[in-house]
């Protein structure tokens, strides 16, 4: 059996000139987990977050990241970050220069954008006043608006308008410019007044029985409105040929900084002299020769590095702190360790679990969901996700485990002549299968009851296996628990307790005997009682044995008659565990009875359908490989979690996490 991963613990010091292309090098390489938590990316300090530690690299990262959104780029993903490289001096110089472009760009626009909503809201106002039957004096005393009306120097309008910046709105009543009208808040009156003294302005003198607002004021507000909004579009246009023109610029530069950025963070928070850093993490003890090579070739050897078996660390001696656990299969039981890792992580040196979990995993979805057509359904689906014709996030790295479960599907939809609930679809092909073993027939495997006794019996002949699966499920787990504690030279553990090795042999023991007593017609003799009593009795009193045998005392610690209580209850919750244990797995045969009974009711009602009858095998298809695909895979998990972790699961261990670069 497989155990965890063997890890090493390395000590580098690295020359300060160095640093970065070592950080970004064990970044690349993904196996290189830090020891002490604060160096590790994943959980940068605050500091550095909010700037008290220097990062000008995050910085201009996240100055790129707005230039981004401004020029409505999409976002790159880690596969870019994948294949680059840390940012240079000429990635700063390139960045600064674009980054200049790009504000002045947006300072040009919040620029056309404020005047258009300035220029906007003036003509409303004096829209307002159009049909006002009020003489032009008197309508600054009833808005907010100032309206200045005059002449100037038709070559000074434009050196005005810049003047006043967006204190006012100057707007030409004429072709000539030399007619001008001048509008600004209430508050900012006396400032226009001012810039229009030193332009030299004249002010019109309004006839004093003139009502409303004149219509040149008006037609001038909307050329004024007309070419904001020619500037606004122009601007537009320019940042939709510069996102254009640099995209690819801007996302290598995106993926370099961000790349650098987590470099710095990392190397704010490492232990450092004026000359030298000093790294200390884990990495797998497969790749410790050749990794350390390379990092003696990347530096031209001017790098310090020890490499300490784990238990030659003091840390790990102590127990303050555990080795990583890293689990390592290839794509197909490697798609299962998150499941595993969900649970809690396996304690360094024992047996790893994966493989175990995901035989039973697919083992169990097919017996509950046995559907020839449905099976090729999630096998379809897991092929179009490893080959990324379906991206579903990050969900694609599953997509063994949908084209194992459908597979598996198949078997058992090939066993019960199912497909997509259709019985006669598979017809020849059971007859030809039970044919070479005998007297051919369909399907090879009844669910259906029909009232008949051959019916009833493979029903319950079907739960029987169900329940043996689980037995064997059960006396998996116990086998790794036991081993697991041999292994950590844990031999009372291993030995007594409930998922020790008395309480399996008290399981084991019970089984046997119930099938010889159903099947042999043996009956209950003292032998039975004998070694039923002696694994029973070792298994309520595994705590004060394991004392006496580590030499531990007193040997009832909280006294006898507490000892005796406790040994009670422990009697209780093994008979009950093992019982529920065993029982639990009925539900895999009721879920695979229940799965026939839909396929049933769904062939049923299409018949029914009549012209309907392919909509109706979609639709109802569709809901069971959806919804019922979605119940099986929770309660196969759930089995997983409460039979089988339950057994070996005593303690976790601490997952491997390696630095590694990511982009958020």
């Amino acid at each position: 059996m497989a155990r965890t991963t063997p890890m090493n613990l390395v000590e580098l010091m690295v020359m300060k000139d160095d640093i970065r292309p070592v950080l970004e090098f064990l970044g690349k390489k993904g196996n290189f987990q830090f020891q002490n938590h604060k160096s590790d990316s994943s959980k940068v300090s605050d500091a550095s977050r909010s700037g008290d530690a220097k990062n000008p690299e995050r910085e201009l990262f996240l100055k790129l990241q707005d230039a981004r959104s401004f020029l409505n780029i999409a976002d790159i993903d880690s596969e870019l970050i994948a294949s680059s490289s840390g940012a240079d001096e000429k990635s700063v110089a390139m960045a600064e220069k674009f980054l200049s472009d790009v504000d002045a760009l947006k300072k040009r626009q919040i620029t056309a954008s404020d005047e258009l909503k300035r220029v906007r809201e003036s003509k409303e106002e004096a829209e307002s006043f159009r049909n006002l039957k009020v003489p032009f004096s008197e309508l600054d005393h009833l808005s907010f608006l100032s309206i200045k009306i005059g002449k100037i120097d038709p070559a000074l309008f434009d050196e005005l308008s810049i003047s006043v910046g967006s204190r006012a709105i100057v707007l030409a009543l004429g072709d000539d410019k030399s007619k001008i009208m001048a509008a600004s808040s209430k508050k900012a009156r006396f400032s226009l007044d001012t810039e229009l003294k030193k332009f030299g302005f004249v002010p019109f003198e309004i006839p004093s029985d003139f009502k409303g607002v004149p219509d040149d004021v008006l037609s001038g507000f909307d050329s004024k409105l007309l070419d904001c909004q020619k500037e606004i579009d122009y601007i537009e246009e320019e940042k939709r040929n510069m996102a254009q023109a640099h995209e690819d610029l801007l996302r290598s530069l995106l993926a370099s900084f961000a790349i650098t950025a987590q470099i710095v963070d990392v190397q704010n928070n490492l232990e450092s002299t004026s000359l030298v850093y000093r790294l200390t993490g884990w990495i797998p003890g497969s790749d410790s020769h050749s990794m350390m090579k390379e990092l003696d070739k990347l530096t031209e050897g001017r790098i310090a590095i020890r490499v300490y078996n784990p238990f030659e660390v003091p840390s790990v001696i102590n127990g303050s702190e555990q080795v990583p656990v890293r689990l390592k299969h290839g794509k197909l039981v490697g798609a299962f360790e998150r499941m595993i890792f969900s649970y809690g992580s396996p304690v360094y040196g024992s047996i790893d679990p994966t493989p175990f979990v995901a035989v039973f995993f697919t083992l169990l979805f097919g017996i509950m969901f046995g559907d020839a057509g449905q099976g090729f359904v999630f096998l379809l689906m897991g092929i179009l996700m490893s080959l990324k014709v379906i991206k579903v996030g990050g969900w694609n790295k599953f997509a063994p485990i949908f084209m194992a479960i459908g597979t598996s599907s198949m078997i058992m939809g090939v066993l019960t002549g199912e497909f997509f609930g259709n019985e006669e679809v598979l017809k020849p092909l059971s007859m030809a299968i039970t044919g070479l073993f005998g007297e051919a027939h369909a399907p090879i495997l009844h669910l259906m009851p029909d009232g008949s006794d051959h019916s009833i019996k493979t029903m319950f002949m079907f739960f029987g296996v169900t329940v043996g699966v689980g037995f064997i499920i059960n006396s998996v787990g116990l086998v790794l628990n036991i081993t697991n504690n041999l292994l950590m030279h844990r031999v009372p553990k291993a030995l007594f307790g409930k998922n020790g090795l008395s309480g399996a042999a008290f399981f084991w023991y019970v089984v046997v005997m119930v099938l010889r007593i159903a099947f042999a017609g043996h009956v209950f003799s003292l032998a039975d009682g004998i070694v039923i009593g002696i694994t029973l009795f070792l298994t309520m009193f595994s705590e004060p044995i394991n004392r006496i045998l580590e030499g531990e005392r007193p040997v009832f610690e909280n006294g006898l008659f507490a000892a005796v209580i406790e040994a009670v209850v422990e009697l209780l919750e093994t008979l009950i565990s093992y019982m529920s244990n065993s029982i639990s797995f009925i539900r895999v045969g009721a879920f695979g009875l229940a799965h026939a009974v839909l396929g049933f009711i769904i062939a049923t009602l299409s018949q029914m359908a009549g012209p309907a009858y392919l909509a109706v095998m979609i639709v109802g298809n569709g809901i069971v490989v959806v919804l019922e695909g979605m119940i099986v895979a929770i309660q196969v998990i759930r089995l997983q979690y409460y039979e089988f972790f339950s057994k070996f699961f005593n303690e976790t261990g601490r997952e491997f996490k390696p630095f590694s670069f990511d982009y958020k």
